[in-house]
């Protein structure tokens, strides 16, 4: 419920703004994810480090979907309400003694576990350089990050951590533009001593029909959070192809 709300709210906001004086877009992603590494440690000063890719199975593949709602107005400016849910579950025997928040699993015990991350995220991206054959925007991003972490067995039940707060983030975009296709870089980051956040696209799009575009390419989620609370950094690539509607 709460999803369909958050959606219908963006929808709304972007769909009631002036139509003769921008353009609106809905792009809409999945394709394949892969872990590269998920380590955690929770809490950070007396838990045990594990990693959900080294140390135990995925059930079956994860497969995400993005949708991005876009408003571009004056031509050089845009604004982005993007919804990224991601839910990975995982089991196995534990390789040794887990001890994660106030819980203890002990070495061997069937674990099912269960690593979520969505984000919901607003961008304004003005672009500076627009020619022929380029162009270049920079903006900012506001990020919403829901992610949880949760172990459960036989003997402790579920166990589960929550993470819940907002992240700012640099955006970047760079397209070169070959006729009416182009390849580009789109991302979002920035880095802290208290952690990063990383999402970095490179792909290509290449128009199907009017008003229709695909587009395909490699993206990567990389990032996390080193707190007294929780220790956790992952890193996911995807193999992704999406469809953009202009209206």
């Amino acid at each position: 419920m709460k999803k369909v709300l958050t959606l219908s709210v963006l929808l709304f906001s972007l769909f009631v703004l002036p139509r003769a004086y921008g353009q609106v877009s809905i792009d809409v992603e999945s394709g394949v994810a892969f872990q590269a590494s998920n380590e955690i440690r929770i809490f950070n000063n007396q838990g045990t480090l594990f990693d959900f890719k080294k140390d135990f199975d995925i059930q079956g593949p994860v497969i995400p979907v993005r949708v991005r709602i876009g408003y571009t107005f004056n031509e050089k400016n845009h604004l982005f309400a993007l919804w990224a849910p991601l839910q990975i579950k995982y089991d196995g025997a534990a390789p040794r003694t887990i001890r994660f928040q106030d819980a203890q699993f002990a070495q061997g015990s069937a674990i099912d576990g269960l690593y979520r991350f969505n984000s919901y995220r607003l961008t304004y991206r003005r672009d500076v350089v627009q020619t022929d054959n380029w162009t270049l925007g920079v903006g900012i991003t506001g990020k919403i990050r829901d992610a949880s972490v949760q172990l459960e067995d036989d003997v402790n039940g579920v166990e589960r951590n929550d993470n819940v707060g907002p992240v700012p983030l640099l955006h970047l975009f760079a397209a070169y533009h070959i006729g009416d296709a182009s390849i580009y870089f789109e991302g979002d980051g920035l880095a802290s001593k208290q952690g990063r956040a990383f999402d970095l696209f490179l792909g290509t799009r290449i128009p199907l029909a009017e008003r229709l575009d695909l587009r395909a390419g490699y993206r990567v989620l990389e990032g996390g959070t080193d707190s007294d609370e929780v220790y956790n950094f992952s890193w996911i690539n995807y193999a992704s192809v999406g469809l953009v509607f202009e209206f």
